[in-house]
Parts: C-alpha cells; structure tokens; sequence
C-alpha cells in the first residue's frame, strides 16, 4: 500500500481520504481520548475489530499524535501565564536553529512559534510566579545569543483555552 502525499501541515491528499466514520472516530478521541475500542464501535456502528484498525491507521498515518491528560496549572502552582514577542538581531538559519534548541530545552516554554510581521517569535510560557518569569526571561531568553529585544504579555484571565480542533466534514 503507497503513502498519500502531505503538507508540512500534515493534510492534502491525506486529510481528504477519510471517510464520515474515520471523522467521526478522531471526533469523539479528541474529545476523550480514553474511550474503549469497544465503546467507539458502539457510537460509530462497526464491531470492534474495524474500529481497532481504523484507530490504529489514523495513529500510524499522524491524523493521532498522541493521547494525554490535560493537567489543572494552578493545581500544579504554575499560576503565571505569558506570551513573550522575541525580536533576533539577524535572520539567518544559524540564528533561528540556535534560537530554536534553546527554547526545546526548556519547559517552560509551553509553545514556541516562528512568525512573520514585526517580530520573529511567539512563546507561550508558564511559570510559578513574577520573579520565577524574570529569572527566565534574564537567564533562558534574553540571554540567547542574537536575541534582540523581547516583549512580554502577561494573561490576566484566560477566556478560551483548548487544544481541540474542529474535524472537517
């Protein structure tokens, strides 16, 4: 069986070979992704040996990275949220793979986007507190070699927060 050809997004011509019941499928695992095989054969009319196939197609094909929990910050103490803008003095591929090693090194760093407009960068950070923030701005970002100037965005609530994605019909 030949592979269907992707995007770096991981769609074209694989994201339009899915049928209703492969929609359905990713559709209710995103939702909760500790539904039983069984369970999902139920809901989407098929016994269960398709419906394990199809779960296991969809995860070996990408459409499924991954299962977790999603965990309460506030619980854990990482009650401070921030977005941070990050300007590089120069835009080379050195420049952005040394940049980008250094924010995988760090889990603090929830998200990390490169961006085209006014800036380079786009980090989502999470941390304990104000002072624990400082610390890494001044020790994990600003002192990166080439970063240039930063801008930080402190969440006062967070209205929406998901990771769903809405499956196409």
């Amino acid at each position: 069986m030949s592979r269907k050809s992707t995007d770096a997004a991981g769609t074209g011509a694989a994201g339009r070979d899915l049928d209703r019941i492969d929609r359905s499928l990713l559709a209710k695992l995103q939702h909760d992704g500790r539904t039983t095989v069984s369970q999902l054969a139920r809901e989407v009319n098929l016994t269960i040996t398709p419906t394990l196939e199809r779960v296991r197609r969809l995860e070996a094909s990408g459409h499924i990275e991954g299962y977790f929990a999603r965990l309460n910050p506030g619980k854990l103490g990482l009650g401070l949220l921030a977005y941070v803008e990050v300007s590089l003095d120069r835009t080379t591929p050195d420049a952005f793979e040394r940049f980008k090693q250094v924010m995988l090194a760090h889990d603090e760093v929830m998200e990390c986007h490169m961006v085209a407009g006014g800036f380079d960068y786009l980090l989502k950070v999470r941390v304990t507190d104000m002072e624990s923030y400082r610390r890494f701005l001044g020790d994990r970002i600003a002192s990166v070699r080439g970063v240039q100037q930063t801008h930080t965005y402190f969440v006062m609530e967070e209205v929406k927060s998901t990771q769903r994605i809405v499956v196409p019909e």
